[in-house]
């Protein structure tokens, strides 16, 4: 790809995010869970927008996992654990701009079978 071509997929991404994000906010009940997605990590936190605090978070890069989707079930894993000793079962999932595809949507599985919804 040349650098133009980045140019545009990353602005088109970044467009797609800020028109997700004028329709989803979190809450302290109902947190926004964003997900970055990097060629070599992956990394997720739980966001109280009313407050504009991290309720959560959560790095591969610290735990030693890939931006796979083994990778991203064993993170999302971890995750869920987390959110359920926080007392939170309930999410608003933020793909931040990426398609619901691949990584992110094993994370996103991952979190519904350790019983999150969203």
């Amino acid at each position: 790809m040349t650098a133009k071509e980045l140019r545009a997929k990353s602005a088109g991404r970044l467009r797609r995010k800020m028109r997700i994000r004028a329709k989803i906010s979190g809450t302290a009940a109902m947190p926004r869970l964003s997900v970055f997605r990097s060629n070599r990590y992956l990394s997720a936190q739980a966001i109280d927008d009313t407050q504009a605090v991290t309720l959560a978070a959560i790095n591969s890069k610290a735990l030693g996992l890939n931006a796979n989707k083994e990778g991203a079930v064993k993170l999302a894993e971890a995750f869920a654990k987390t959110l359920k000793e926080k007392g939170l079962s309930e999410i608003v999932f933020d793909r931040n701009g990426y398609q619901y595809h691949g990584v992110v949507a094993a994370f996103g599985d991952a979190l519904r079978a350790n019983e999150i919804k969203f």
